[in-house]
């Protein structure tokens, strides 16, 4: 009897060993499908059989398990997921009602036991709990905690302390207890069989992000670009040796709560060069990166890896001045065609702007995944400094990238209205403003001043002191070089009518 214990606590505790590195494909809304290779030895009729190298926030209606030579028939008939793998407020749930010792230790180094009936143990679950009901009971553990049921309650010499007294000294564990988190499966095979099966599992508290690093040199604008991308592992285990691949596409994933559309990117050209270790193909309607060599990523490492460098790239900074400055005094629907203050107040900064094309002809021509993007500049000291960062979203090849990174020094503006008339019985609205930009650098500037005609649909430009660019329906645009020192004014007048 002793021996058949310890062989079940052996098989619970041990895991299996993996007959193949294990191969993950992550995506960048923090899941990924896991696969690996697990020796299955089946007799005829029914087998349990336990696996215990799953992760934490495995999907468990996502498991799959087969034999991938298509020669054993395998059927589940039953499958377990537990997921309360032994820790100390557990184990203090499980002692709920008994009294067992804690371990005192003085100031003074000595030790001693006081006896301590576990009244409540103040252990919460939390991983189940959040999988299922999200945000909703993470509030609900809040206020459960701040209750005070989150605390455990222990009885010593007839009196209630909301503490543990000292370390608890647990008894043994029972035979049904376990040490990782675990699936139970009741196997159905029709003759005894030996192979390795395929287990494959979508699990939550993985994910993959690009970043990317500018570089410009001391004088110009040629660029270098280095991209990363970084691997996040919060899923509870470690992977060793693992193939990794990264999912890019729009890929759709039931949350907790409703539906979310998981947006990635896609569109990616199969002829790209894609200079680094890392190789892309195209797989049903997305598109796979995967690492050339296996590579080791533990619980709660983030790791990066080198996707892409380009040199030679060239680039344009230019200056943009969009001077209305809307208050946020005007919610729901309003109808701003009458509101005389709407328009008057003013913004005085010059964004500073970075553009490049992503075209093969400019050393590009890769589609751009979303990520943050970090600018330096070379010192003459030969040291980078950092300009700015922003974040760009998913750029197709031969598209352009247009990227904010901060609002410029020397360079102002200042947005005034000169005139305004509102007639409702002639249905019209004249609205006019002067806009003055003004460079203190000791070289030339181009800045584009950006308006909105925000009043009605239908508009016309009457008078303007230099000639516009149509942005879009109601964006129109006036490209004003400047020399050192120098201001200019703009003007225009805009007639809505309706």
């Amino acid at each position: 009897m002793m021996l058949s214990r310890c062989a079940i606590l052996c098989l619970l505790v041990i895991p299996p060993v993996f007959g193949a590195d294990p191969a993950l494909t992550i995506y960048n809304q923090n899941f990924a499908v896991i696969r690996e290779t697990i020796p299955l030895t089946l007799k005829a009729g029914t087998s349990s059989v336990n696996f215990s190298g799953a992760t934490a926030h495995v999907e468990p209606d996502s498991v799959m398990l087969r034999d991938p030579s298509g020669k054993n028939v395998l059927r589940v008939l039953e499958q377990n997921y537990r997921n309360d793998p032994i820790s100390q407020d557990l184990l203090l749930k499980l002692n709920e009602g008994k009294t067992i010792d804690f371990l005192v230790s003085a100031m003074d180094g000595s030790r001693r036991l006081v006896r301590g009936r576990i009244v409540r143990s103040g252990y919460v679950p939390h991983w189940e709990a959040m999988q299922r009901f999200g945000a909703q009971y993470q509030a609900s553990q809040s206020a459960m905690v701040s209750g005070g049921a989150g605390q455990p309650l222990i009885e010593v010499d007839g009196k209630l302390q909301f503490s543990r007294p000292g370390q608890p000294l647990f008894p043994s564990l029972e035979g049904d207890t376990i040490l990782q988190p675990t699936l139970t499966w009741m196997l159905y095979s029709p003759q005894a069989a030996k192979f390795d099966a395929e287990l494959s599992y979508v699990s939550g508290g993985m994910s993959w992000n690009a970043d990317y690093n500018v570089i410009a040199p001391e004088v110009g604008d040629t660029l270098e670009l280095v991209g990363w991308v970084t691997l996040e592992n919060q899923c509870g285990r470690p992977f060793e040796h693992a193939r990794i691949k990264l999912m890019a596409g729009e890929v759709n994933k039931i949350q907790p709560g409703g539906y979310e559309r998981l947006q990635s990117f896609a569109n990616i050209s199969k002829g790209a060069v894609m200079p680094g270790p890392v190789t892309e193909k195209e797989f049903e309607d997305y598109h796979l990166y995967s690492l050339p060599e296996a590579t080791t990523l533990l619980d709660r490492e983030t790791k990066q890896v080198e996707f892409f460098r380009g040199a030679g790239i060239q680039s344009r900074r230019y200056y943009v001045y969009d001077g209305l400055r809307l208050t946020t005094n005007y919610s729901g629907y309003q109808d701003f065609r009458n509101i005389y203050e709407i328009g008057s107040l003013s913004n005085p900064h010059v964004r500073t702007m970075r553009e490049f094309a992503n075209s093969k002809a400019n050393h590009l021509g890769v589609p751009l995944p979303k990520g943050r993007v970090r600018f330096y500049r070379r010192d003459q000291d030969g040291q980078m400094e950092f300009t700015g960062e922003n974040e760009i979203d998913h750029t197709p090849k031969d598209e352009m990238v247009r990227v904010y990174i901060g609002n410029a020094f020397d360079l102002t503006g200042e947005h005034r209205r000169t005139h305004f008339e509102y007639d409702q019985s002639r249905a019209f609205v004249d609205e006019a403003y002067e806009v003055k930009v003004r460079n203190h650098k000791n070289e030339a500037a181009t800045v584009r001043v950006v308006e909105h005609l925000f009043r009605w649909s239908t508009w016309k430009i009457t008078q303007e002191s230099m000639q516009h660019r149509q942005l879009d329906s109601s964006t129109i645009e006036y490209e004003v070089t400047l020399q050192p020192n120098e201001e200019k004014i703009v003007t225009y007048t805009a007639h809505y009518s309706w």
